[in-house]
């Protein structure tokens, strides 16, 4: 997972599709999703903290930084 595209196109395939029109509540949606994927063992500790660092960076480029 490298991009925050490899994120939306993992959430999908879980049924999860995020797009509020407001990029930072976007990002934390997310999180939140990748996070319950996660604490219900449907992806790998690998893959959550892959994806939670790319969140982190897209957050900080939005001048938000950290969640």
């Amino acid at each position: 997972m490298e991009t925050i595209v490899d994120i939306r196109d993992l959430l999908k395939q879980y049924g999860s599709f995020i797009y509020t029109r407001d990029r930072g509540m976007d990002l934390q949606l997310m999180q939140k999703e990748i996070k319950d994927l996660y604490q219900y063992g449907m992806i790998s500790s690998q893959m959550y903290q892959s994806a939670l660092l790319i969140l982190k960076q897209e957050k900080a480029k939005l001048g938000n930084g950290g969640f």
